[in-house]
């Protein structure tokens, strides 16, 4: 069996893994690369396979760094089925149909600009490759083809998210591959922790945050109220944020620090309509939540308990409405990475301005704007002009719907036995290389970073 690295090897887009048998080939995510100009160039470019040679997909969940080129790869002749969760099946039109969307104004703006208006896909696309995917329950074996069974466990990173656990044989010898997806920290509101898994051969892990740990959640949730008490009583708070899982766990700490007294008056406006589709999938369902968001969900909070203000934008208008807001507002919007949606239009209008606070909250990938206000960037060019930035720029690491080095090694050290081959992707050069030097480390095993398109035999 073969093994190439199409994405995600040494960055942390463009997820998608190339696995190929004596009986079939396919594929384990298929992601768009999000970043640099010469990044996302990618996605206009040829596939590293044949599509039409492509038997079947293995989707782990539905964020675009994982999802986001199946279109594409629909458009190019595959025709196969794409196996995921039901959650993911239901959040995967929001997602996909959005990012059509985007690429088309895009490419409205570069034919204005006489520059390439070319688009990875379109909304057609869109609608013909959701016809291919193919909801399996959690922890269910089912086959997909000779000599290749999956069972699909619960990540805990976003709704519907997948470890992939394959049994596949060949000339009468079976090998366990494990494919991590991306997996969530440990403890969190909302989602069940990672599934346990005790064996694999062949093992694909992220590595996102492998060089370093999150804060803990109550340094973390007083860090919050540190940052909100006195931004809101002079300004406004923008926090870019993915529609997908952080948007929803941001509401529920809000929502949690408003009970027990420790801020003000919250009045959150959610500029996202794809947070607000995802919010409503989300409470459809309720199975996958832990015990207490379920209890939650019910009605299950203290009686009299104070709650947060929350107003979900539907219209442009709606959206520019907001730029009348001086003070007091929380406003959430998309996208996480700064680099498309509702939240380039408030930074534009709101960056300068020294009384807004710019809260991050995710990984911002490089190349990204957000990476760029993270990293002290005095300037920024949004829709073809250069923004001063004289707001603050806060982060929040301990919201991270990604494991931390410690849960990393955690969940790795359940593993009865190390595996025979450990490779680590979809993390930069020196996460990879902070977690490989962990492993060695706290559990003695070798581990393998992949470079980008290498081919491997297991």
């Amino acid at each position: 069996m073969h093994i190439t690295f199409c994405g995600a090897a040494q960055q942390v887009t463009g997820s998608c893994f190339l696995f190929e048998t004596s009986a079939t080939r396919f594929l384990v995510d298929c992601g768009l690369f999000q970043g640099h100009a010469a990044t996302r160039a990618r996605n206009l470019e040829p596939f590293a396979f044949d599509p039409l040679g492509i038997d079947f997909v293995i989707l782990t969940h539905a964020h675009l760094d994982h999802s986001g080129l199946l279109p594409r790869l629909g458009a190019q002749g595959f025709k196969g089925p794409i196996y995921t969760t039901s959650a993911t099946r239901d959040l995967l039109p929001v997602l996909l149909l959005d990012s059509a969307h985007l690429q088309e104004m895009e490419a409205e703006r570069a034919t204005r600009r006489h520059r390439d208006p070319r688009v990875a896909y379109d909304v057609d696309d869109v609608d013909h490759v959701l016809k291919q995917v193919q909801p399996i329950p959690y922890d269910v074996p089912s086959k997909l083809a000779p000599g290749v069974e999956v069972i699909l466990r619960d990540a805990g990173h976003i709704l519907g998210s997948a470890i992939v656990e394959l049994s596949i044989t060949e000339g009468g010898r079976s090998k366990k591959v494990v494919v991590s997806g991306d997996l969530g920290q440990t403890g969190r509101p909302i989602l069940r922790d990672p599934a346990v898994i005790r064996e694999a051969d062949v093992l694909l892990l992220e590595s996102t945050y492998g060089d370093r740990n999150h804060k803990s959640l109550p340094d973390t949730l007083d860090e919050l109220t540190g940052i909100l008490n006195p931004a809101l009583s002079s300004g406004v708070v923008l926090v870019p944020s993915f529609a997908v899982g952080r948007a929803q766990e941001l509401l529920y700490y809000l929502n949690r620090l408003a009970r027990d007294s420790r801020v003000g008056k919250l009045n959150v406006f959610v500029d996202s309509p794809m947070a607000q589709q995802v919010t409503a999938i989300t409470a459809h369902h309720l199975e996958l939540f832990n015990d207490e968001a379920r209890r939650l969900a019910a009605g299950g909070a203290a009686p009299g308990a104070p709650s947060i203000r929350v107003h979900f934008t539907d219209h442009v208008q709606d959206s520019i409405a907001l730029n009348r807001i001086e003070a007091g507002a929380v406003i959430l919007a998309g996208s996480g990475m700064c680099d498309g949606g509702r939240i380039r239009h408030h930074l534009r209008q709101r960056l300068p301005n020294p009384h807004t606070t710019v809260l991050i909250v995710g990984f911002q990938a490089m190349g990204t704007l957000g990476r760029e206000l993270v990293d002290g960037a005095r300037s920024v060019r949004l829709f073809g002009e250069d923004v001063p930035v004289r707001a603050r720029i806060a982060t929040l690491g301990g919201f991270s719907a990604h494991a931390d080095q410690s849960a990393l090694l955690g969940w790795l050290s359940q593993l009865s036995a190390a595996p025979r081959h450990l490779f680590l992707v979809h993390g930069e050069p020196r996460s990879c290389g902070g977690l490989a030097a962990a492993i060695k480390s706290r559990l003695g095993w070798e581990a393998r970073i992949p470079a980008d398109a290498e081919r491997v035999e297991v």
